[in-house]
């Protein structure tokens, strides 16, 4: 498929786990799409198919029958080489539990994706260090993940999703470990990150009050998407 202003071209997806002989339809042909610079929330209940989803998209499973595009590319059909290095590459990724690693300052954390590419150690700590600045941490770059508050560990995470300018950012919970006031902020942070960089930022989120600054709003059910709702 050519590239098009879609970021995410998600065709007919479904997929079923097979276990001693029982089948579980966690999705059921989801179709959707996302243009470049949107800022998009999956929503639905626990068990909706919404961490399925999240999880084809991430290029960490594989649909059992239609195509993920992200960028312009077939996702389904890579082998585990060809998605890592894809991954690398295209995708960010924001959790819940910030996924930092407390021996490593919050510099250090942010270059770590860079590591396995070309860039010199130089030119890793000037990149780390311009990106942390830019999400108000220019004054916290040597401190480590238990020296920084709860929004302040996300915004290193945030940084460290951004390190490789990807084209799509996943943000699996990135408020629920966090204060309504700080949880407000990462989602203005996310939000101009779609804005400014023209990055397309995808949420899960159990909190519906933080999708209001959303452009499309995906929502999941048994499976199936109940609705596309398009803010902007």
């Amino acid at each position: 498929m050519p590239k098009d202003n879609y970021s995410v071209r998600v065709t007919n997806v479904g997929k079923t786990y097979r276990s001693e002989g029982i089948e579980v339809r966690a999705l059921q042909d989801v179709s959707f799409t996302f243009k470049k610079g949107d800022f998009a929330a999956i929503v639905g209940p626990s068990g909706s198919g919404k961490s399925t989803l999240m999880n084809i998209l991430g290029t960490i499973d594989k649909p059992s029958h239609g195509e993920v595009y992200i960028d312009g590319i077939a996702t389904s059909h890579m082998d585990e080489a060809q998605l890592a290095d894809f991954r690398n590459k295209k995708l960010g990724f924001v959790f819940q539990a910030f996924n930092l690693i407390n021996g490593l300052d919050a510099q250090k954390n942010v270059e770590l994706p860079l590591i396995v590419g070309p860039a010199s150690h130089q030119e890793r700590r000037e990149k780390a260090d311009r990106l942390l600045t830019q999400l108000g941490l220019g004054h916290r770059l040597h401190q480590k993940p238990t020296q920084l508050s709860g929004g302040e560990q996300q915004r290193v995470a945030i940084a460290r999703a951004l390190v490789n300018e990807p084209a799509l950012i996943l943000a699996d919970e990135p408020t629920g470990n966090l204060d309504t006031k700080s949880g407000d902020e990462v989602v203005k942070l996310l939000r101009s990150i779609c804005d400014d960089n023209g990055v397309t930022v995808v949420m899960v989120t159990h909190n519906l009050d933080i999708t209001r600054k959303c452009d499309k709003i995906i929502h999941i059910r048994d499976g199936r998407m109940l609705k596309e709702e398009v803010l902007k």
